[in-house]
């Protein structure tokens, strides 16, 4: 015999004492406890807090309407508005249907009652009552917990240490060397090196090398005076005194190209600048942080980058391992950005489907962060329902493993929805006339609009 104590509770409220033990016996799978009206209704949601409840609409003091049923609805929203609750009426089906899930319910079954349609019913709505607990579980752990440094997002044992590493690095005022590969948060660790330094109340200025022109980098660098050259009109002050007092960024610092290298290896020696064009020496404290994704071993091996300036900048080198190496990261940053992106947005998106998560777990992420908050911001706009899920994502060469995983479910669902999506519109969102443009019963096209979420 099942041990009942370990079964999902099932709340049966229902005024029909014999379809009260029918449900019993049919649904074994859970320990249902039944109710014959409100009183006893709201008495076991109180004591047993069941995920799913099946409401029948009719009952006492008025079985022949739907006043009390939809009274019971509400009350039970009330106490706990995560249920997933499952109406059955024979009144006047179709407004008591759309009156319903209007009031919060999930899903409407038409009397007499089909037991095994039931019976698919409460167990979607069981599956997806604790995805969503799961969401909300991960979603809170995330957010009491997986921040390191102020805003870097990890749970990985890799990061963690570049975490220890950077708040030990950052009071001593020394220069520091970000070594990883595009997209893996060189700026957001510079910006903690500054945050948590004596110079936190000073300025962080930021300036990547490679995104400037070799011409212009030496004068955004510099500054230079009026006059200095042609389109010079006045006087403008360069990067690295606009960060005296504070931090400078210079990311991508193996894009300085050789001469510029003898000047910025002058001015980390001598700790003055000119402008360009002056003569005035100008005296400058700040602290460099810089980064690069370049092998700048390499480079100085073949003169492209000299060993004495390297010396300067690299007094404290950090290396920062790659998304794939930091098990579990990729899974907590994606729901991070999905819960930012769909507030921001304004989207209903709540979540990620278990084949999303097992796509992401998946995937190498070549472009790291960067990449993954792109295709999660991307993902959060195209959706059609409330969770996220692998198709959304758009992964380009999913591991053999995961895509045979998720692939016929998974384009079984794509055409589903496209289908759908299709025939709501041909039909300005007519659900009868939707559901014969696809060949299907109104209960199915609801029963399906309900699993993928969709809106009607």
């Amino acid at each position: 015999m099942t041990d009942t104590a370990t079964l999902p509770v099932l709340l049966v409220v229902e005024d029909d004492e014999g379809l009260q033990r029918q449900l019993k016996w049919a649904y074994d799978g859970y320990k249902v406890v039944s109710a014959l009206n409100r009183a006893e209704a709201l008495d076991l949601m109180r004591l047993h807090e069941p995920a799913v409840v099946t409401l029948d609409l009719g009952l006492p003091p008025d079985p022949d309407g739907t006043t009390e049923g939809f009274a019971v609805l509400a009350d039970i929203l009330r106490l706990k508005p995560d249920t997933k609750i499952i109406v059955a009426s024979g009144h006047g089906a179709h407004e008591s249907a759309l009156h319903a899930i209007a009031l919060g319910a999930y899903d409407f079954c038409a009397k007499p009652v089909d037991i095994d349609q039931l019976g698919l019913i409460v167990a979607r709505a069981f599956h997806l009552h604790a995805l969503e607990a799961e969401n909300r579980r991960l979603e809170a752990q995330a957010a009491d917990g997986g921040t390191v440094l102020g805003s870097i997002i990890t749970a990985s044992p890799e990061m963690l240490r570049v975490a220890r590493t950077i708040e030990r690095v950052a009071p001593a005022d020394v220069s520091v060397m970000l070594l990883g590969a595009s997209g893996t948060g060189k700026e957001l660790l510079a910006r903690a090196v500054h945050e948590k330094s004596r110079r936190a109340s000073g300025p962080f200025v930021a300036i990547n090398c490679a995104a400037i022109p070799e011409n212009l980098l030496e004068a955004e660098l510099f500054g230079f005076e009026r006059g200095a050259f042609t389109g010079a009109v006045k006087t403008t002050t360069g990067k690295i005194e606009m960060a005296s007092g504070g931090t400078l960024f210079l990311d991508e610092i193996g894009d300085v190209p050789l001469p510029l290298q003898v000047k910025l290896l002058r001015f980390l020696q001598e700790r003055v600048i000119e402008r360009i064009g002056g003569r005035q020496t100008i005296p400058v404290d700040l602290r460099i942080v810089c980064a690069t994704h370049q092998d700048l071993g390499a480079m100085q091996a073949d003169g492209r980058f000299r060993e004495d300036l390297y010396y300067r900048l690299a007094e404290m080198v950090v290396a920062i391992p790659a998304l794939a190496d930091r098990p579990g990261d990729a899974v907590l940053l994606a729901r991070h950005f999905t819960r930012r992106f769909a507030r921001e947005l304004g989207t209903p998106v709540t979540g990620l489907a278990p084949d999303a998560v097992d796509a992401i777990d998946g995937y190498a992420w070549p472009g790291n962060v960067r990449e993954l908050e792109n295709r999660i911001k991307r993902a959060v706009i195209m959706a059609e329902g409330k969770l996220l899920g692998a198709l959304d994502l758009d992964l380009p060469g999913l591991s053999e493993e995961a895509f045979d995983a998720i692939n016929l479910r998974a384009a079984r669902e794509k055409a589903d929805r496209r289908a759908i999506h299709q025939a709501l519109i041909r039909t300005e969102h007519n659900i009868s006339g939707a559901a014969k443009l696809l060949g299907i019963s109104r209960p199915t096209l609801y029963d399906l609009l309900k699993q993928y979420q969709l809106n009607a």
